[in-house]
């Protein structure tokens, strides 16, 4: 399995603004609080604002906050809209996978697999993560 770097950005940045939303935070802030490359954050920050999980005010008391409470974004709504698709084989969505002979039970195999990370990311929200960090 992979799991993007634009995934793993995302979720990080949202914990970044989760963990404070009483202001608005920059891409510079996020970027170096997670040692995420900026130029690469920025472009990260871009999809979860299209897909509504982040806002953002310009201006120099400008940043960005989460677009709807921690607990209401769920690491499968980060993952969809940075990477479209959960997984996929060679670039190709899962649903239609069909394989012949002695393996087709594998197609199968991969859909149970994409299910289940379904599921766990699905209950997995970024206000659950941050409450796990904070109760450590």
């Amino acid at each position: 399995m992979h799991i993007s770097a634009k995934a793993d950005y995302a979720v990080r940045a949202l914990l970044e603004l989760a963990q404070d939303t009483a202001r608005p935070l920059t891409c510079e802030s996020i970027a170096s609080s997670q040692e995420i490359p900026f130029r690469f954050l920025k472009s990260v920050v871009g999809e979860l604002r299209r897909a509504g999980l982040v806002r953002s005010q310009r201006g120099c008391e400008g940043g960005y906050w989460l677009g709807r409470p921690a607990d209401e974004i769920s690491l499968l709504d980060v993952a969809l809209a940075v990477d479209g698709e959960l997984m996929t084989l060679r670039g190709e969505a899962l649903a239609g996978l069909d394989y012949p002979g002695p393996a087709a039970g594998v197609p199968d195999i991969w859909r149970d697999i994409e299910a289940n990370a379904r599921r766990i990311l699905e209950r997995t929200s970024v206000g659950s993560l941050l409450a796990e960090r904070v109760a450590v």
